[in-house]
């Protein structure tokens, strides 16, 4: 058995290498598949055009080797890249923030201590680059500059394209495009999602919207990380870039889809907690076990799961939760 999994993450000493086995071993054939699939829509010359067909192939995961590419023209990273030559070295070699620089060196040790690529012994330490794509992030986007979570982002990225510019621009288009608002100091975006979250909830899962209500749990409490994170150190690594191949295509509107799926799939367990601990505790519980390992069934049930979630319905949502939001601030 292989105590690291193939991203260089140590395996935890209650791993069930049993039952990963009979998953992975039918989920390879899935990946044979698709990789020929991919292939040929990739036919060599590198370009996708946002098609259903590209949508539902993404749905399906993108294999690994393509992974990188995919993201990088889906996002719009890519054309960003392509119309900034040099911007990412410039932002390395112009004057810096102490402070920023500081904030970025305390959190190096504390990201992925659990991954081999990411240790000082490495070679090379992942631990380089990483400090990079962040420092240059936070001199380019001095709005954010730099907050907890985004280190787990960029080193996730880090690991998939192997390439310090290319996470630098993935990195800005979840930031700047894709997620609203997450990382900015006030964490605007974030405190209104998880408020959109729990309204959705009311309406899909009544009964565990009920129960959070009765025993005053606020969502922030249970889900902020899943936001943060992207559901990185939540959900098995696998299943982790399966949601981001649809969150780099279709937008944040995933998140909410994986927490729903998670919520409603796992009500009548959340629904025998009787108090407040309880219930933080069974939240923790519904992220690990086969549901969420098997990423290739998990997926499908997140698009059929939590039924039909336009935009539109989410910006409205939105819309009504900042203002509850500011007028709590």
């Amino acid at each position: 058995f292989c105590r690291v999994d193939p991203y260089g993450f140590e395996r935890p000493e209650d791993f069930d290498y049993a039952s990963y086995e009979a998953f992975f071993s039918r989920y390879l054939v899935v990946l044979t598949r698709r990789a020929i699939k991919w292939s040929k829509l990739l036919k060599g010359n590198n370009s996708i055009q946002k098609s259903l067909k590209v949508k539902r192939y993404i749905r399906k995961g993108i294999p690994n080797e393509h992974r990188a590419l995919v993201w990088m023209i889906v996002s719009g990273a890519q054309t960003n890249m392509e119309q900034n030559p040099g911007y990412y070295h410039r932002l390395l070699e112009g004057e810096k923030n102490a402070k920023l620089l500081e904030a970025i060196k305390t959190d190096m040790n504390r990201t992925f201590p659990d991954n081999v690529k990411f240790r000082k012994t490495a070679d090379p330490c992942l631990q380089h680059a990483l400090y990079n794509v962040l420092v240059a992030y936070g001199h380019h986007n001095k709005a954010v500059g730099y907050c907890q979570g985004m280190n787990f982002i960029a080193g996730y990225l880090i690991l998939i394209t192997k390439n310090e510019e290319e996470s630098f621009w993935l990195l800005d288009a979840l930031i700047g495009r894709i997620l609203p608002d997450y990382y900015s100091p006030a964490m605007l975006g974030l405190k209104t999602d998880q408020e959109v979250l729990g309204e959705l909830v009311k309406m899909k899962v009544p009964a565990v919207a009920e129960l959070m209500e009765r025993h005053g749990v606020m969502w922030t409490l249970v889900v902020s990380r899943w936001f943060i994170c992207l559901f990185i150190d939540i959900l098995p690594v696998e299943t982790v870039l399966r949601i981001w191949d649809c969150l780099f295509y279709e937008g944040s509107k995933i998140i909410f889809r994986v927490a729903l799926t998670l919520i409603k799939q796992n009500q009548a367990f959340i629904l025998e907690a009787t108090n407040f601990p309880d219930i933080c505790d069974k939240f923790k519980q519904i992220t690990k076990g086969t549901f969420v390992t098997e990423c290739h069934s998990f997926m499908q049930k997140i698009f059929t799961d939590p039924g039909s979630l336009s935009m539109a319905a989410i910006n409205k949502l939105r819309e009504t939760c900042r203002e509850k939001v500011l007028s709590q601030g």
